[in-house]
């Protein structure tokens, strides 16, 4: 049986199955082991790790300990309470309407990014004037209807991970400061450092970025400076924005004290500090990599809402929440009656009840004629039961959005 434990109750002889951190780039060799030693907890406590899952059929058992299905079960009850009442229209414009603007501001946002490291690795003095344009152009697209942006934040290939993972970065720390009710100025320098915020991986040894196995211990050392080195040198910007630096330096803090580089614990992180460190985890979560396939959204939400018990802000978590959806613009989900959806817009009234688009009886696996249901109108009686795997059905979810033209 695969049981829940917390760390504290853990023996040499138990068998891990499931480290259950996702959230940080760990450098154990496997997931899955047999404890051989004490070395061995204390190492999984000193990353901060909370809670493990075990497989009792291969070391020692707890007896008290809940099963994982038990646990997951619970914390999925939890999730869906707190967010069938939320819900953060935001759109002036349709989709379909902004959805070419904000293509071509994602295309100049890369494109800045790309320019400000590769300057970074030439030595060169980082000009901040193509930044502090394209920011402002994020923001006032996300007031127009932030379910564009945030959409194309989701489509990204793996071999140019940096750049888009800062660009995404981007739209989501602005989503939530939006959401979080903080100022036009703030929403524009958080933004700013959130496109800047993994430039220190510029000075990272490339064997080691990207490296597709486990790193060592010292790999592992060398990886955590990005965010030192990161910070050394935006410090050296004339009149760079103290938010910009603090979503920088903070971003792999944790609100438990168990992060890096200072172990900031509780409100002696920064609110930017906070929220960089749940959008860094969300997008790395989500997007592709040499070592992991990304994970779909509302798994990834699920999971930062489990982790905010120890590691993130529960209330800034539950703005996060509210920012990005349940189900995001090209989530594949199944509705009662057994027909395959695409979302395609978010919810009016509810996170629960968004816009979809029919295309395949899921019984059948045969394809239909794609039909557009708006979930949160009084005279739809379908809803969705479950978000489904697009590899299951091997199709691509966005191909059926108004995202891709």
């Amino acid at each position: 049986m695969i049981k829940r434990v917390p760390v504290s109750e853990l023996k040499p002889g138990m068998f891990i199955c499931d480290l259950n951190c996702d959230w940080i780039e760990h450098n154990f060799l496997f997931s899955k082991f047999k404890i051989d030693g004490e070395k061995v907890i204390q190492k999984i406590q000193n990353m901060g790790i909370k809670e493990v899952s075990i497989d009792t059929s291969k070391g020692l058992d707890v007896q008290s300990a809940p099963s994982a299905a038990q646990v997951k079960k619970e914390i999925d009850a939890k999730f869906m309470k707190q967010v069938e009442v939320l819900a953060e229209p935001l759109r002036e414009v349709s989709l379909r309407d902004e959805i070419k603007t904000a293509n071509a501001i994602r295309d100049e946002a890369k494109a800045t990014i790309k320019n400000v490291l590769h300057d970074v690795r030439l030595g060169n003095q980082i000009s901040m004037e193509s930044v502090q344009q394209i920011v402002p152009k994020m923001t006032d697209s996300i007031f127009r209807n932030k379910d564009a942006l945030l959409g194309l934040s989701r489509i990204k290939t793996m071999d140019e991970y940096l750049f888009f993972h800062s660009v995404s970065a981007c739209v989501l720390m602005v989503s939530l400061s939006h959401s979080l009710g903080l100022s036009r100025q703030e929403m524009d320098d958080i933004g700013v450092g959130a496109l800047l915020h993994d430039i220190g991986k510029v000075k990272v040894p490339h064997e080691i970025l990207n490296k597709p196995g486990k790193l060592t211990d010292e790999e592992f050392v060398k990886m955590k400076d990005h965010v030192t080195l990161g910070y050394e040198i935006l410090k050296q910007i004339p009149n760079i924005p103290e938010p910009a630096l603090m979503v920088a330096h903070q971003h792999h803090e944790r609100y438990d004290g168990t992060g890096y580089p200072n172990k900031l614990i509780g409100e002696g992180l920064s609110i930017y500090g906070q929220m960089a460190a749940i959008v860094d985890v969300y997008d790395a979560l989500t997007s592709d990599r040499c070592y992991h396939k990304g994970m779909q959204s509302t798994d990834a939400l699920r999971k930062i809402f489990e982790w905010s018990q120890y590691h993130f802000n529960p209330l800034v978590v539950q703005h996060f929440i509210r920012c990005v959806g349940v189900y995001p613009i090209g989530t594949l989900v199944m509705l009662d009656d057994h027909r395959l959806c695409v979302v395609i817009g978010s919810g009016k009234e509810s996170l629960l009840n968004p816009t979809v688009r029919v295309i395949m009886n899921a019984k059948k696996r045969a394809f239909l004629r794609p039909l557009d249901i708006d979930l949160s109108d009084s005279k739809t009686v379908c809803k969705i039961s479950s978000w489904e795997n697009p590899a299951h059905y091997d199709i691509d979810p966005f191909q059926y959005t108004d995202l891709i033209k």
